[in-house]
């Protein structure tokens, strides 16, 4: 079965906003760095990792709602809260207590939080 972990942390980085060259030249702490290349290393031997990846800071993003036929933006996340999202992962593994175990040992769960959601059976869509 296939789980979406959705990666949250407290507290917004300051500066909010992040210019392309700084997304370009970004490089993240070498601690850091191994905690989440051995989580990486983890799931992998585990045949569970899809995809995932970590997302720009919420300053930079974008709502979208369409209310009767007008497309309105709003800057910035859908909901003011102290948790953003900063990445996904996708795995695939038998069951919710094997997605759960994989959760708890991603770096960010000792700081922050990982929300584990199962996806409906069948309703993704492939191309081709």
């Amino acid at each position: 079965m296939k789980y979406l972990l959705l990666v949250c942390m407290v507290n917004p980085p300051d500066p909010p906003l992040e210019t392309a060259q700084e997304i370009a030249d970004w490089d993240r702490p070498s601690d850091e760095s191994d905690d989440i290349e051995q989580w990486f290393r983890y799931i992998e031997e585990r045949g569970a990792r899809l995809s995932g990846s970590e997302v720009s800071r919420p300053a930079n993003a974008a709502t979208v709602r369409v209310r009767d036929g007008d497309v309105l933006v709003t800057d910035g996340p859908y909901a003011e809260t102290n948790e953003w999202m900063a990445g996904y992962d996708v795995i695939d593994c038998a069951d919710m207590e094997t997605a759960i175990d994989i959760a708890s040992k991603h770096p960010v769960a000792q700081f922050g939080m990982i929300e584990v959601r199962p996806f409906v059976p069948g309703t993704g869509r492939k191309r081709g």
